[in-house]
């Protein structure tokens, strides 16, 4: 089990769900990634709306659905750990940001659900 406590890195890589990489689903293929790479752990989260470098905003209303909401994966795990997955992020992405923040983590205990 990975232990994570005390200091570490929050690293929210943020770009809209219609992005993709290689014919997938960026998200998909992000997820993946930093599964392979024994990160532990990722949340996507779907914005209900936003706007970007562009300045064209993306809502989910009705009368203005868009299908390029934002999303938002965020990762928390040692500096060394997410610097090193940097370089390959980079070429994934054709928009969006890349932040990274301290991120004190007070409880990580995985649940007693077995890993599919």
């Amino acid at each position: 089990m990975k232990q994570l406590e005390g200091e570490q890195t929050l690293m929210r890589i943020i770009f809209g769900e219609s992005d993709h990489c290689g014919g997938r689903p960026l998200l998909d293929v992000l997820l993946e990634l930093l599964r392979q790479e024994g990160f532990a752990g990722a949340t996507a989260l779907k914005g209900v709306a936003g706007f970007g470098a562009h300045s064209v905003l993306h809502t989910d209303k009705l009368l203005r659905f868009s299908a390029d909401l934002p999303v938002v994966v965020e990762v928390v795990d040692n500096n060394d750990k997410v610097e090193a997955i940097l370089p390959r992020l980079e070429p994934m992405l054709q928009g969006g940001i890349v932040t990274l923040e301290r991120a004190r983590v007070i409880h990580y205990q995985p649940g007693d659900k077995a890993r599919r």
